[in-house]
């Protein structure tokens, strides 16, 4: 795992700066489906945070499905690159349903998702 860093002068939250390392290194493929995290409390004093800064990006990443704590056992990396794209798949199906409820046509689902990409 790379060495993490945050930025105590950035106007982002330290959370969400090692959320962003911690996701880049995980869809990257620099940390594998089952890789082990570190702990919170040791991860809080290599970086000299509150261990309830790591525990809130640890809880978040967990909640989005991109990591599994297992209670004393410790946190691993539960995303893979597959997992992650069967989830956007489910989520394509899920859009075209709601489009489809709502009238939407494809025409316009495929120009807000351009939107969403910046194209």
């Amino acid at each position: 795992m790379t060495l993490l860093t945050v930025d105590p002068a950035s106007a982002i939250p330290p959370f969400e700066q090692l959320r962003q390392q911690l996701v880049t290194q995980i869809t990257s493929g620099e940390l594998a489906h089952g890789s082990r995290l570190p702990t919170v409390r040791r991860l809080a004093d290599d970086l000299g945070l509150a261990p309830n800064t790591v525990a809130r990006c640890y809880r978040e990443l967990e909640q989005a499905g991109v990591i599994e704590t297992r209670g004393r056992n410790g946190s691993f990396v539960s995303w893979s690159a597959d997992a992650g794209e069967a989830r956007v798949e489910q989520a394509a199906q899920q859009l075209v349903v709601l489009a489809r409820e709502h009238g939407v046509a494809a025409e316009r689902v495929r120009a807000l998702l351009d939107a969403a990409f910046g194209a």
